[in-house]
C-alpha cells in the first residue's frame, strides 16, 4: 500500500464543502481541516504508485475550489500501534 500525504490550497471561504467532497473520494482515508500555509490535508492510500495519478491530479485537483496541491509519498511508515506490537512480542500476559 503506497500512501501519499497531500497538502491542498482552497477558495478560503468553501473549506469545509471541499473537505468533504475530497473525503469522499475512494482512496482517500481521511482529510483535515489545518492552520498554516494549507487549507486541508489529505491521506491518499493506494495499491500502485500509478494510481495516484488518478487520485490526485485526476479526482483531488479537479474538485471546484482546490487551487493547488503539494503532495508528499511516505516511504515508511511509523505509528504508536506499530510500536507497542513490537514491544509486546514475547511478554506473556
Amino acid at each position: 500500500m503506497i500512501t501519499a500525504i497531500v497538502l491542498i490550497k482552497t477558495s478560503v471561504d468553501r473549506i469545509p464543502e471541499i473537505a468533504e467532497s475530497i473525503a469522499a473520494l475512494d482512496s482517500v482515508s481521511e482529510v483535515f481541516s489545518v492552520t498554516g500555509t494549507y487549507d486541508l490535508i489529505a491521506m491518499v492510500r493506494v495499491k500502485e504508485h500509478e494510481d495516484l495519478a488518478d487520485v490526485i491530479p485526476g479526482r483531488i485537483s479537479k474538485i471546484p475550489g482546490v487551487e493547488a496541491t503539494d503532495t508528499h509519498v511516505a516511504f515508511r511508515t511509523y505509528s504508536q500501534h506499530d510500536l507497542e506490537a513490537a514491544f509486546a512480542i514475547g511478554l506473556d500476559g
